[in-house]
């Protein structure tokens, strides 16, 4: 069917309709060079089909201010309820953090490396770490990558209140208690939602709101320098100041198919019924049993016919009135598209995430071997992202500030660190590793990589999360044992490959 032809006017916004009623001929002009210009983009025009699609474009701050409280809501809200945010907040968790990262000092003194390094692990229990003495550090690590998802970010304020061997400690901020609301400058720095910023926008300080033991804001607020804060979050913007929730390009989605879940569930509910419903044979005035005005009132009857609602329950059965007749009702039908819907949703949010609809699901009855690998290999490229913003931003300082406290207190006796500090700061990190879906095959592909120079032990172990060296030391004490053992019993061990073999030296009393 062809399209009618709009009028000029339908085009028009209000200048243009005040430029015309002043000028025709000025109007007619605009217009012109207007439609000259126009059709570029076809992502730049507004037809019929866009006309309603008007988005606001500003700074990042302009626009995310105005929404930021209101979406955080939201997602906590289904980071409550929804089994959807369950599975993709989880995820993270486990693949991301795990049982937590370990340091790995690189000082050149392998001494002082296993000192430096059983230092930070004593320092990772809760009473040593967190200032409220209640989560580990690995458990601190998760809790960044759950806020961070799901409000945005999380803000924790460097402490010295500790005890005498462990005097720095983290204490745990949600980015709800910036104070948005206050003062707009202090001196010559500008505050942009509790940030306090200069005239390049970097962060001076943070502005936190202060609150009393049982969570009541006392309208007073506390300067923090940023020097003594960690704040977490990502930027997408240039112009950008604060956080702004992960899961708001999801969440609409989301809600979306947590409805459709509720209303396909009281659907099957429904289905699942046998009920009756009475015909009323005789006219109601009058009528044994009706109900009275007062009764009527109530919520439990139905105000138009005075009769007591019904819900339909499984199995319903009532007693009837004389001249009432019963008509059952059996319903048929069924939800045949759930799962597809669901399926095709959960999929949407998950790659918005970065993450495969099998890991956020654990659905894997449409996969094979190949597909499940690719989806695995893309799922670890999101996590490994993960894990270099977690160790750039958050766990390289903590390391470095551990150690520098704990030579300030004289826990750690470093004769030349404040010379070389540098040096007896440099370390790296070793990531939770992943398994594989066939070992054996990773195993052969790694003993390649080895052979041909491609790939070398540290990188091998790192990625399934351990230490090259401990990999090494452990096998050499393996080794050790083994020739003990062969020397005290008389027997030949062979361990080589993970080969489980026990012979018999001729002469030896003792068998396999």
């Amino acid at each position: 069917m062809e399209e009618k032809q709009r009028s000029p006017s339908a085009n028009m916004n209000i200048l243009d309709r005040a430029i015309n009623w002043v000028s025709p001929k000025l109007g007619y002009a605009r217009m012109a060079w207007r439609g000259a210009t126009r059709g570029a983009y076809n992502a730049g025009d507004i037809s019929r089909n866009s006309e309603g699609w008007v988005p606001v474009n500003a700074k990042a701050e302009q626009v995310n201010q105005l929404q930021r409280d209101f979406v955080r809501a939201r997602t906590r809200h289904a980071e409550r309820n929804s089994d959807m945010i369950g599975g993709i907040v989880g995820i993270l968790e486990r693949n991301v953090v795990g049982t937590g990262f370990r340091v790995q000092a690189m000082t050149g003194d392998e001494e002082l490396n296993t000192r430096l390094e059983e230092f930070f692990t004593d320092w990772q229990k809760p009473q040593n770490c967190d200032v409220t003495e209640t989560q580990a550090f690995w458990e601190i690590c998760k809790m960044n990558i759950r806020r961070t998802e799901v409000d945005g970010g999380i803000l924790l304020v460097k402490t010295y209140s500790g005890n005498t061997r462990f005097p720095f400690q983290l204490q745990l901020r949600e980015v709800d208690d910036l104070d948005s609301n206050g003062v707009m400058k202090y001196g010559e720095n500008a505050i942009i939602n509790g940030v306090e910023v200069d005239r390049k926008q970097k962060p001076i300080a943070y502005h936190f709101k202060i609150f009393s033991a049982d969570g009541w804001f006392t309208g007073k607020t506390e300067r923090i320098l940023a020097k003594n804060v960690y704040a977490l979050w990502k930027k997408t913007l240039p112009s950008q100041v604060r956080e702004f929730s992960q899961l708001a390009p999801a969440i609409s989605r989301i809600n979306d198919t947590e409805e459709y879940l509720d209303t396909i569930s009281i659907k099957e509910k429904i289905l699942a019924s046998f009920a009756a419903f009475i015909k009323r044979n005789l006219p109601t005035s009058g009528m044994p049993g009706r109900e009275t005005p007062q009764s009527v009132a109530s919520k439990e009857y139905d105000p138009q016919t005075g009769y007591k609602r019904k819900r339909i329950t499984p199995g319903m059965l009532m007693d009837l009135q004389p001249g009432d007749d019963v008509t059952s009702v059996v319903p048929n039908g069924q939800a045949t598209n759930a799962k597809e819907l669901t399926t095709l949703f959960q999929r949407l949010v998950g790659a918005g995430q970065g993450l495969s609809y099998e890991s956020t699901s654990r659905d894997m009855s449409e996969v094979n071997y190949s597909s499940a690998r690719q989806g695995l290999l893309e799922d670890q490229r999101t996590y490994a992202d993960w894990q270099q913003w977690l160790i750039d931003h958050f766990l390289g300082n903590v390391y470095e500030e551990v150690i520098t406290s704990a030579v300030l207190s004289g826990e750690l006796n470093i004769p030349d660190f404040w010379q070389n500090k540098p040096k007896y700061l440099k370390h790296r990190w070793i990531e939770p590793g992943w398994s594989w879906i066939d070992p054996v095959k990773e195993a052969n592909a790694n003993k390649i990589a080895m052979g041909t120079g491609q790939d070398n032990l540290a990188n091998i172990c790192a990625r399934v999360g351990y230490d090259w060296r401990e990999i090494l030391e452990q096998r050499a004490k393996e080794f050790a044992y083994k020739k003990e053992l062969e020397a005290k019993y008389g027997i030949t061990m062979d361990i080589e490959g993970g080969k489980k073999v026990v012979t018999t030296k001729p002469g030896s009393k003792v068998g396999e």
